[in-house]
């Protein structure tokens, strides 16, 4: 890991809202697509690169035609080792983190009562430091044995870097209080959301509950989603996505929230927008030390009770 100063600094993203439908002839031109829009986050100063979940679904423009729902996440993850080969080595040609957005990923031992692969996120940092991040709650899509099915990550992992405290939540982890008030106490300061919706309604949950995400922790979180589907041939449900930063609704911060955002894409023209922002840590550690408007810290709700105004109704334990 490298050499982290001791204050956070300010830092420079870019998040890529990747386009699915663009097809590709193999895991060689998916590092080379990444190579190139990484370049140009690069040329903007871009410290932290970020793709969304599911990025490999566009590996299944190249897939064997006959692949069946069932057996599209086995099949990616005998993709992903060279995968992430081929783009480990892009974060430190171009000086920046890269989360290579998401990837079934084989487990080493499994369990014979369930799946294989779990939903991945790999992080790699520019002196080649590598973390992984499961999936901690699974939709009900990915527990579908017709469709795709994965096993549930049980760890979230923290890593320290440049001086910032980094976790991610992928898709529906950041739409759950309980994992967000576990995570409070340890102050990140940053919180990487990759994520893929089919539907409006996932699209602005995800993004609804990231926002909520950076008010309770006082962070920044952004969200990536992929837009389109996979150019199989095959009718596809498709994806609605975007990328947006949010920050705390704070006064030095712009009141709102909202510092920047793609909005909401069903389809894109080109390789999908990449949304570039920088990102204000060293005023963010500021409010968190004190001068937050409100923000009562790393606040839970172990000195509430809830009592019944009368009866208590019969379905509740």
């Amino acid at each position: 890991m490298s050499d982290a100063p001791k204050e956070p600094a300010d830092l420079t993203i870019a998040l890529w809202a990747t386009n699915l439908a663009r097809p590709l002839n193999g895991i060689d031109a998916w590092a080379a697509a990444v190579d190139a829009q990484m370049a140009e986050a690069c040329g903007q100063g871009a410290d932290l690169f970020v793709m969304p979940e599911y990025a490999s679904a566009q590996w299944l423009s190249f897939a064997p035609p006959d692949l069946s729902p069932d057996r599209e996440v086995p099949w990616m993850a005998d993709q992903a080792p060279k995968a992430l080969d081929a783009v480990r080595p892009l974060a430190a040609k171009h000086g920046m983190a890269l989360l290579a957005g998401t990837m079934p990923w084989r487990l080493d031992e499994a369990s014979a009562d369930a799946p294989a692969e779990v939903n991945r996120a790999w992080l790699i940092l520019p002196d080649g430091t590598i973390h992984a991040q499961d999936k901690l709650c699974l939709t009900p899509g990915e527990k579908d044995p017709l469709a795709w099915q994965l096993t549930v990550g049980h760890t979230l992992t923290l890593v320290r870097w440049r001086g910032l405290t980094v976790a991610i939540a992928i898709c529906l982890d950041v739409e759950l209080p309980a994992l967000s008030a576990k995570l409070a106490p340890h102050a990140p300061d940053l919180l990487l959301v990759p994520s893929m919706t089919e539907k409006r309604a996932g699209f602005h949950r995800v993004n609804s509950c990231a926002r909520a995400r950076a008010v309770e922790l006082q962070a920044a979180v952004l969200t990536c989603g992929c837009i389109g589907d996979a150019a199989t041939g095959k009718p596809r449900e498709g994806n609605t996505g975007g990328a947006a930063v949010y920050l705390p609704s704070e006064p030095e911060l712009g009141h709102v929230g909202i510092a920047a955002e793609t909005g909401l894409m069903a389809e894109s023209d080109d390789a999908g927008p990449l949304l570039i922002h920088r990102l204000p840590f060293a005023k963010m550690a500021g409010l968190r030390a004190g001068g937050a408007e409100v923000w009562p810290g790393a606040w839970n709700a172990a000195a509430v009770n809830i009592a019944w105004a009368g009866d208590k109704p019969d379905n509740q334990a």
